[in-house]
């Protein structure tokens, strides 16, 4: 080895020279030696000494060689995908990560914060009339908690499930992991075809909540056109997400939600402020249990945005690290939603009763117009991210999702696009539908399925002794975990999906008493000629 024997090079090329002669001694491949490079050459053989591979084929020799771009970082029990770090980037290819290339840990909490608020936050108002204000409150953070946790589930359940997968050398890297794919590797295909059916139809809804939204938002700065026109007009222009790859380029789309986000929510509550309460407002809520399951359902809808998890994990470099992400996101939500949804509430009172969207009441000046505006762009963004996972499933089902070209994956998506524009001209009815949806499906997509999941997963000793994420010990381990499941499994079951669901389909069929299916303008004042 050379007179140092602490010189890192002869230490190396000792190694190299190892396990060649093992190589050819027993005819095995060590995969990891030719992805070594740089500075991960010293962990990259502690690995090949621990691990013992399959032999080597010319053809995964070729594979593995090839892979130029990537760099194989052992992480945890499961293999992580990470860009390069080349010494010779051009400036359109720094420009390019900077906007465009996303997978960091800061990326993950802007998706995450900037998919859960969006349009809800214009809701939230009218959820407090339902309620009454110590009920909003109290929901908003229970709810949040709630979301937080099993959002924490859903990651656990994704880290198992690649795990697994990897170490039976399944490749990912052009593949897009999704929620129905992680409960059919991990409990079957009725699992997958129960999380598939409620996580579609979830995001259908979802998609179709955002272009409603839009409608009801730039009518309060042109009401020359009616909403159910500008429906058709931004469903248009929400088709234009089909050209959006995946969740990897979100980034600057999901910071700039964010920022949009956080202007409206401290707008509302600044201008609701300044604007005071209006003469002989009242704050009677609750008034009727209708009213009040259903404003409670809407924010069980609030902080269920998580049903996109799995993709926003697959899109992260090191997914092991989202454990806390989505809690951090919400702790920053509720600093939004709780101070526009009290102040809205405290300053009109009952009046929001007919009028869901909170910014119909506060006079127009260019603050409201800027909010509105910016509201829009967002509700664009969460309309990419709730449909993205759908452009996923119908690729895989038309056998495209592996293609290269971009513009075949596009085309192949746009007829995901035709449902939900055609729903959300039967359905404009802004506010109430968010909580039809929230208690039919958000109930069991991202509360009750990932709950059961977990507890059916690592219902075996075995399973509980190999799995790769434990409970948090604070939690009271397996024990508490399980508790803490049962009894969100058992609440929201009797209260979101049962006394929700009841209330909420209530005041929808009302709606459609009151205006009508393809209203051509859900809840428009009188037009001024």
């Amino acid at each position: 080895m050379g007179e140092n024997p602490f010189n890192l090079k002869a230490i190396l090329s000792y190694m190299r020279s190892r396990i060649q002669a093992e190589r050819a001694k027993e005819g095995h491949a060590l995969a990891p030696l030719y992805l070594c490079k740089h500075t991960t050459q010293f962990r990259c053989f502690l690995h090949i000494f621990l691990t013992k591979q399959r032999p080597l084929t010319e053809e995964r020799k070729e594979k593995t060689m090839a892979s130029e771009k990537v760099e194989t970082v052992v992480a945890g029990n499961y293999v992580e995908m990470e860009p390069e770090e080349g010494d010779s980037k051009s400036t359109k290819s720094k420009l390019s990560n900077l906007f465009w290339h996303g997978g960091s840990v800061y990326d993950a909490w802007f998706s995450c914060a900037s998919n859960q608020v969006a349009q809800v936050l214009l809701t939230l108002p009218y959820s407090f009339s339902q309620l009454g204000m110590l009920s909003g409150i109290l929901f908003q953070l229970f709810y949040g908690l709630m979301g937080s946790w099993t959002a924490y589930l859903i990651s656990v359940l994704y880290v198992e499930y690649r795990t697994r997968k990897e170490r039976e050398k399944v490749d990912f890297r052009n593949h897009v992991i999704q929620w129905f794919e992680v409960l059919d590797g991990l409990l079957g295909k009725h699992w997958r075809n129960i999380g598939l059916l409620f996580n579609c139809t979830f995001l259908l809804f979802g998609s179709v909540i955002q272009l409603i939204a839009c409608a009801s938002n730039i009518y309060y700065i042109n009401d020359n056109l009616d909403k159910r026109t500008w429906t058709y007009i931004f469903g248009a222009c929400c088709a234009t997400t089909v050209f959006i790859p995946s969740f990897h380029n979100y980034r600057i789309w999901s910071f700039l939600g964010l920022v949009m986000t956080t202007y409206t929510a401290w707008y509302l509550t600044i201008a609701s402020l300044i604007h005071g309460q209006t003469e002989g407002v009242k704050h009677s809520g609750p008034t009727t249990i209708v009213l009040y399951f259903t404003g409670a359902t809407n924010i069980l809808y609030t902080f269920g945005g998580h049903a996109v998890t799995v993709e926003i994990m697959h899109a992260m470099w090191k997914p092991q690290k989202f454990k806390l992400i989505y809690l951090i996101a919400t702790l920053y939500v509720l600093t939004l939603t709780l101070p526009s949804a009290s102040a809205v509430y405290w300053a009109f009172g009952d009046l929001l009763l007919t009028h869901a969207n909170a910014l119909s009441l506060l006079p127009r000046t260019r603050f409201r117009d800027a909010a509105v505006i910016l509201m829009l762009i967002h509700q664009f963004i969460t309309f990419g991210f709730a449909c993205t996972p759908l452009y996923f499933v119908w690729e895989k089902l038309l056998r495209v999702h592996n293609t290269k070209s971009m513009f075949k994956r596009a085309m192949a998506r746009l007829p995901v696009v035709i449902p939900i524009w055609f729903l959300a001209i039967i359905f404009p009815f802004f506010g109430p539908i968010n909580s039809t949806v929230g208690s039919l499906l958000v109930s069991f997509t991202v509360y009750i399925i990932p709950a059961m999941a977990h507890m059916v997963t690592f219902s075996s000793p075995s399973a509980r002794e190999n799995a790769v994420d434990r409970p948090p010990s604070f939690l009271g381990g397996w024990a508490g975990s399980f508790s803490l499941n049962m009894f969100v499994v058992g609440w929201v079951l009797v209260v979101g999906f049962g006394f929700g669901g009841w209330a909420s389909m209530l005041n929808f069929i009302r709606q459609i008493n009151t205006f009508g299916l393809f209203t051509k303008c859900y809840q428009c004042p009188p037009h001024k000629a």
